[in-house]
């Protein structure tokens, strides 16, 4: 008579039986419980951290490279004879910008006034960011140009100023109001520098999703922006956007050649890039402790089918005795484990895919019953909580949990399987 196939109808009936436990043998079905909400919950939490992860390097990524500038080109600058500091600026920015447009990868290459100052309006102050563009190429700018979650019309961006949705919060500010620029260096008269104070309408108000933007950033038109900052026929810097950001530093060769001599590069990698790396390290961190959780849980499996071997060894006995080989034994057992490994996987892969779908109304949930305030959009940077499902992070969570709880359970299973028959029936 052939033996039989592996993993034969039988087998899979045994340890079904083995299972389902008696009332008598209750302490076998809760460890077999124990063990499933175990791997249940390990994996919800691998997934579910796996998927913020995904959600917060995406979003600081989009953030990072959607208002600012993938790489800023600047001079070296010279030493002013009469005053004595380093003149940075660009007298032939507009020839300059061309040359860097012209780079193959290149997308935009914009000139622009920088410069810090106070705003006021209703009573209020707060420091701001001031950046002198065109209307043409503030257009252009993601999160912040046309199509972008703001109100107002960036057509009449000549006659006034763009402000971010958090200075127009904090100051109380509307379209249509009037907004006080105010700048210490300001009109130079004989007497020294004065503050330089003047009012623009509000035009436009947007809303990049990064809170540090929101917060600090006003757009001024150029031209202006060159007269209120005494940059009268000059540019601070060019702000350069490419096809590929991962690729920037491919592009610095060609982008130092086009700035001309003198010609220095920021780019977003430089101004960010660290704390990119510090989010790596803590995501690879993150994942080997989590790993370690799915592995404590999986050595449940081994104490329930320790305990499941030593309750069934009669059974064991008998069912040698009846002609039951080793391999089957084994199977019947590793079954038994691997069951509740790969149920308890796929509860846990649902909870955790459940958890990053509905994650807004999750949080907003737990914020209500905290009371609010669980989210600082000013630690953090940006305004909820992200996720992001990929099917590299699921996939990866699948293989740890099915992994480790097949592997823990061949080592008990091979235990009822080398079980003396004699000795299992000595004392029964």
């Amino acid at each position: 008579m052939p033996a039989p196939p592996p993993f034969a109808a039988f087998e899979w009936m045994i340890a079904w039986r083995y299972l389902r436990a008696k009332r008598a043998e209750g302490g076998v079905s809760v460890m077999t419980w124990i063990s499933l909400i175990g791997i249940t919950l390990a994996v919800f939490a691998l997934i579910a951290t796996l998927a913020v992860r995904s959600g917060f390097r995406a979003e600081f990524v989009d953030t990072i490279l959607g208002a600012n500038a993938h790489v800023t080109v600047y001079s070296i600058g010279q030493v002013d004879a009469v005053t004595g500091r380093i003149d940075r600026t660009m007298a032939d920015y507009d020839a300059v910008a061309a040359r860097l447009a012209a780079v193959p990868g290149v997308t935009r290459a914009a000139p622009l006034i920088r410069g810090h100052v106070m705003a006021n309006a209703q009573g209020r102050n707060t420091g701001v960011e001031v950046y002198g563009i065109t209307r043409a190429d503030l257009e252009t700018i993601p999160r912040v140009g046309i199509g972008a979650d703001a109100q107002g019309d960036l057509t009449r961006f000549d006659q006034g100023v763009a402000i971010g949705s958090g200075i127009a919060r904090e100051l109380g500010l509307a379209l249509g109001d009037r907004i006080r620029i105010i700048s210490p260096d300001g009109v130079k008269t004989a007497f020294g520098t004065s503050p330089r104070v003047k009012a623009y309408e509000v035009v436009y108000v947007f809303t990049a999703g990064r809170w540090d933007i929101d917060r600090t950033r006003i757009y001024m038109p150029l031209a202006e922006a060159q007269s209120y900052f005494n940059r009268e026929g000059r540019a601070d810097e060019i702000e350069v956007m490419v096809t590929d950001p991962d690729r920037v530093d491919d592009l610095s060769l060609d982008l130092l050649a086009a700035g001309g001599a003198g010609a220095q590069l920021w780019s977003w990698r430089d101004s960010s890039g660290g704390f990119l790396r510090a989010l790596e390290i803590e995501d690879n961190v993150m994942f080997i402790i989590l790993s370690i959780l799915v592995l404590i849980a999986a050595m449940n499996i081994v104490s329930g089918l320790i305990m499941l071997v030593k309750n069934k060894g009669r059974d064991i006995g008998i069912l040698r005795t009846m002609g039951l080989s080793e391999g089957s034994v084994l199977r019947v057992f590793f079954i038994c484990g691997a069951v509740t490994g790969t149920v308890g996987t796929l509860l846990g892969v649902i909870l955790g895919c459940l958890f990053a779908i509905y994650i807004d109304p999750i949080f907003s949930l737990v914020n209500y019953i905290s009371g609010g305030g669980v989210w600082d959009p000013a630690i953090r940077g940006i305004y909820s909580v992200p996720a992001k499902l990929e099917l590299a992070d699921v996939l990866s969570a699948v293989t740890l949990s099915l992994g480790l709880s097949w592997i823990v359970t061949i080592f008990p299973a091979r235990r009822a399987a080398r079980m003396n028959p004699v000795e299992a029936l000595r004392y029964e």
